[in-house]
């Protein structure tokens, strides 16, 4: 599965240990673009900044391919989404895994995109 930005800031919160189970037991996938999201947060401390790092490097992160980039220009072209999440959604669709989100309002109505919200 791919996992959208707020769900790995979810998962990075001491609180949510059953998310953390949840995404255990799955084979991980994340776009480049939401490690840029979530590394660039300018009040990460250092330790959190080495976790996120650690997380990324322990997944298939996902680059940025033309095929990817295609998608996410016909995207933004017919729907009402931002780049980072048109990116995002191309990348889930390409790939024909499901997006896990908190924000699955953010993805209605985007078909062959299948959805979970890992937080339900």
């Amino acid at each position: 599965m791919l996992i959208d930005s707020n769900v790995i800031i979810y998962a990075s919160q001491p609180e949510y240990s059953k998310l953390r189970s949840f995404l255990g037991k799955q084979k991980l996938h994340a776009s480049v673009i939401s490690k840029i999201e979530t590394l660039s947060y300018n009040r990460l401390t250092s330790t959190q900044k080495t976790l996120l790092e650690n997380f990324f490097d322990s997944i298939v992160l996902v680059e940025l391919e033309e095929e990817i980039v295609d998608k996410a220009i016909q995207l933004r072209q017919t729907k009402n989404i931002a780049l980072a999440d048109a990116i995002i959604t191309a990348t889930a669709v390409i790939y024909k895994i499901p997006l896990a989100t908190k924000n699955t309002q953010d993805f209605k109505g985007i078909q062959s995109l299948r959805l979970i919200d890992p937080l339900k």
